[in-house]
């Protein structure tokens, strides 16, 4: 469940019309989303070898400090709080906000729905992993509900379906195809990432070795079925042409299928899916900050831990009152712009110390889990992290300069936290 809920949350009711608009037949578009899912899937068995090695608190942050420098696994943590979650959290938030005022009709404002949300669920995982974990599972189980009337819906009640098979491409294979197909995988690995959030509560799931790298194949690879699913069902109720025009895709296939109480359930499902993707992020992104400051790389305070429920309490609430700030600063869109690039730098590098660590294991034959294909699948998931960076950088310059400029900031951070470390070590 925490595996699911990291990746799937609003984006998957949505990027689907992205993808069409980039590429414009049937099986193109499944086709996308299929490539998407192998790459996920590749991702998984990567930290799936790497929660078998090193069940360790803070995940990435743990493999890139082991494999290469403490500085990698700071400046992965440093955008992890500043960039990544804080732009993605905020802006499901504020979606979560929007999607239930709609329903409700409550009379309030979005600003107050957003704080009592990030409270309630900063609360919730405050008072432990196990009630945390606990509440992340019923709403993945509404999410995959959600997702599976959806495609139950587009399957059985609509008439005239768009013929899915045909055509196979509308034009001959050609460069601009094929940059049409990576700008259409951009949304997709988007919607795919997440995965990796469940390695970074690794010290808190019983027997990590088996049970986390057991969970990260089965989770990615449902997830692709639902994904596939949803997008199935979009190009058959809709057409290529009729999804890419259209901004909410699932909510078009639901008011065909069922009306517009099928567009209500469907807003309903988008509303839990944005809960439960926010829930799994405040459960499992403050233990990177928690053993940051246990190697005495942030805020002490960040380390400390109730000796109740064993929760780094401040680093939970760290992360929720910055996502709070870049909520209600209106700034999280332009914040989102700088994740890709960020997230996916740090893929490639993550992707990279498995060859760091079969190549100090030697010879000698590691038990646990072992990716299948390695090293040619692991240099395949690399090279698409870096394709996804360099594509991004193109694109998209101004929004990358400035996502880099927030990255080498955390150059100096760490250099002050490494020497006030090395001074406190030399005093005692």
């Amino acid at each position: 469940m925490i595996v699911m809920g990291g990746i799937v949350g609003a984006g998957i009711f949505i990027n689907p019309y992205v993808v069409a608009q980039r590429v414009h037949t049937p099986l193109l578009i499944l086709g996308v989303w299929m490539a998407g899912g192998v790459v996920a899937i590749l991702g998984a068995f990567i930290y799936a070898e790497l929660a078998s090695r090193m069940p360790e608190v803070g995940g990435q942050y743990a493999y890139l400090r082991a494999a290469f420098h403490p500085v990698v696994g700071f400046l992965y943590g440093w955008a992890l709080l500043l960039v990544i979650e804080a732009g993605g959290m905020a802006a499901v938030t504020v979606t979560f906000a929007k999607y239930l005022l709609e329903l409700t009709g409550w009379q309030t404002t979005e600003r107050s729905i957003v704080i009592i949300t990030l409270a309630a669920l900063t609360v919730v995982n405050c008072l432990g992993v196990k009630l945390g974990s606990r509440v992340q599972s019923v709403l993945m189980v509404l999410k995959i509900g959600a997702i599976a009337i959806l495609i139950g819906a587009g399957l059985f009640h609509v008439e005239d379906p768009y013929p899915v098979l045909v055509p196979i491409m509308e034009q001959k294979p050609s460069l601009d195809l094929i940059t049409a197909l990576g700008a259409a995988m951009v949304p997709v690995l988007f919607a795919f990432g997440g995965w990796q959030t469940a390695n970074f509560v690794a010290a808190e799931v019983k027997d990590p070795a088996k049970n986390l790298s057991r969970a990260l194949v089965i989770g990615v690879a449902g997830v692709i079925v639902l994904y596939v699913g949803v997008n199935f069902v979009c190009v058959r109720a809709l057409g290529p042409q009729g999804l890419a025009a259209t901004s909410v895709p699932a909510t078009a296939v639901m008011r065909i299928a069922l009306g517009d109480s099928g567009a209500r359930l469907i807003a309903l499902g988008i509303t839990v899916s944005t809960l439960g993707f926010l829930s799994q992020s405040i459960l499992t992104a403050p233990r990177v900050y928690f053993a940051m400051a246990r190697d005495g790389l942030f805020f002490q305070s960040v380390a400390k831990v109730t000796e109740r429920t064993h929760v780094p309490v401040v680093a939970i609430i760290l992360q929720s009152v910055w996502t709070l700030v870049v909520a209600l600063s209106g700034r999280y869109e332009q914040i989102l712009n700088y994740v890709v690039s960020m997230d996916f730098i740090f893929f490639g590098l993550t992707g990279a110390t498995l060859f760091v660590f079969r190549r100090r294991e030697g010879p000698a034959l590691k038990k646990g889990y072992r990716v299948p294909g390695h090293p040619f699948t692991t240099a395949l998931f690399i090279m698409v992290c870096w394709l996804v960076v360099a594509n991004t950088v193109y694109k998209y310059p101004m929004n990358s300069l400035l996502g880099m400029a927030i990255l080498l900031l955390g150059v100096p951070a760490y250099a002050f936290w490494a020497g006030r470390q090395k001074a406190q070590s030399e005093k005692y």
